[in-house]
């Protein structure tokens, strides 16, 4: 077996995206070595950066992200350097990589953060959108001014902020799964906030604080379809906030949703014309008379696996992510995760030396905490690329590290049609089998609280709406008490269970 070589003298800490992941690392290293120069190599002109960040408990973490230019970067850690390029090659045996702009960069320690991409339902269909940064969002706003009915695909975050941001357009919604947001909620809180779908949205917009995007204000260079793909870092939670999801025509919401169904063909005008299929229309009140097939021509049609064709003015693909390791790959041997990311050990290590990874790009596979599980979220970018530039410091230095507590508890804060939706754990019961029970709250049109169980142990919760029980159950889970003796009462509303647990 050939003995990798020592890490070049002249190499630097050198780290590849401009997400999330990327900044935090680069960030946390320049901290860590105020007098090494370290690289930022990324593709895109502006980066993503954490603002207004908010310890909430212990593991709760709320932050905005903001869309900058590298300069204001490179002005808050002068030991920052940015370059604004992809990446072309790992010559990983060299410690090297090579930037489409034609230059080597040596490095001691690097860390791979590029992230993930869209998974298209279809590839080149130029009426099939995927949703996953600024400039798609951008892209779907325009499309969306001139459309009557669109389609979306899929049942994750992107999907459930679509449907309910999307004016005066019919949607229709196909999903896999018999509920809706399945990859965060279950039937019951699916129905939940379903009721808040059909009922009409308030006209006064709650004014977002997450997300500042700007790419404007930098020289608007032309890019070519092919750069323009390859570049930006994922959208969060408010990626919506300043778009006018506006459709042509004048109500507010129309949605209908098909579930456990997939894409099974999708066909241009032409030639659904030639094959003399049936589309049908939108489907309306049930005491309308039923219309079975649909008088206007679109200029694209999707079968479903259930049988069922609709026309639309086009499809939105928000059918999750695949990681991006494509630039990665020749002539390297990574060790992969099923889920096609790089796989990374509990101190964010590739199976290449000297080569880490974080965010979207990797796949955890150390063992992890029972109640802790990855999910390719911001709350974790961030994370794992504090950890990681923590773990490259102490092996560059020698010292040993603990893991990072963020890893002992899965927790998350986001939101959904306007409620604060929080999950701790497996708040789905992931991986428990069986062998688990529930106990619910719900309070119509107000809050939704779900509580998993096993062996009287708290293993996960899912909190919508204003609940105040986070931290008390985050304690709960970490502390894995004994609660078979509360029963019932520990979602009580008429006992402050805080109280019991302080």
């Amino acid at each position: 077996m050939e003995v990798a070589r020592p890490p070049p003298a002249a190499g630097k800490f050198v780290v590849v995206g401009g997400g999330i992941a990327g900044v935090t690392c680069a960030e946390q290293l320049a901290l860590h070595f105020p007098s090494d120069d370290i690289l930022l190599v990324t593709a895109s002109p502006v980066i993503k950066a954490v603002t207004n960040f908010k310890q909430i408990s212990k593991i709760l973490e709320e932050f905005d992200v903001e869309e900058q230019s590298s300069t204001m970067l490179e002005d808050r850690f002068p030991n920052i350097r940015v370059i604004e390029s992809g990446v072309k090659q790992l010559k990983s045996e060299e410690h090297c990589i090579v930037t489409e702009d034609g230059n080597q960069h040596l490095y001691k320690k690097l860390c791979l953060c590029a992230g993930a991409k869209p998974k298209l339902i279809c590839e080149g269909n130029p009426y099939v959108l995927g949703i996953r940064d600024t400039d798609s969002a951008q892209e779907f706003q325009k499309q969306l001014t001139k459309a009557k009915r669109i389609m979306i695909i899929g049942n994750g975050g992107i999907a459930l902020e679509l449907v309910y941001e999307i004016e005066g357009c019919e949607v229709i919604w196909a999903i896999k799964d018999r509920a809706i947001g399945n990859t965060f909620f279950d039937a019951g809180a699916a129905e939940f906030l379903t009721s808040k779908l059909i009922a009409e949205k308030p006209e006064a917009k709650i004014a977002h604080k997450r997300t500042r995007y700007t790419t404007e204000g930098r020289k608007k260079e032309v890019r070519t379809k092919a750069e323009a793909d390859n570049v930006g870092s994922a959208l969060g939670p408010d990626w919506h906030e300043g778009l006018n999801l506006k459709g042509t025509k004048e109500f507010s919401r129309k949605i209908h949703i098909e579930t456990t169904c997939e894409v099974k063909n999708i066909y241009f005008q032409k030639e659904f014309r030639i094959l003399n299929k049936e589309s049908l229309p939108f489907p309306r009140d049930h005491h309308e008379k039923s219309v079975t097939t649909d008088k206007e021509m679109w200029p694209v049609y999707v079968e479903l696996t259930n049988g069922k064709i609709y026309g639309c003015d086009f499809i939105v693909s928000a059918t999750g992510v695949t990681p991006n390791i494509e630039p990665f790959l020749h002539g390297n041997s990574f060790d992969l995760g099923d889920d096609g990311g790089l796989k990374v050990d509990d101190r964010m290590h590739t199976s290449l030396p000297d080569v880490y990874a974080a965010g979207d790009i990797c796949t955890a596979s150390w063992q992890p905490s029972p109640v802790w599980q990855q999910m390719r979220l911001w709350t974790q970018a961030r994370q794992m690329g504090w950890y990681a530039a923590k773990c490259m410091a102490a092996a560059s230095l020698g010292e040993s590290i603990d893991m990072d507590f963020s890893f002992e508890l899965f927790a998350h804060v986001t939101k959904f049609f306007n409620y604060k939706v929080v999950l701790l754990g497996k708040y789905n019961a992931q991986g428990l089998g069986s062998d688990h029970e529930l106990m619910l709250r719900c309070t119509k049109g107000q809050e939704y609280i779900k509580v998993v169980m096993q062996n009287g142990r708290m293993m996960g919760a899912v909190l919508i709406g204003e609940t105040d029980l986070e931290e008390t159950f985050e304690n709960l889970i970490l502390n894995q008490m004994n609660l078979s003796s509360y029963g019932e009462d520990l979602l009580d509303p008429n006992i402050d269970i805080e109280d019991y647990f302080d």
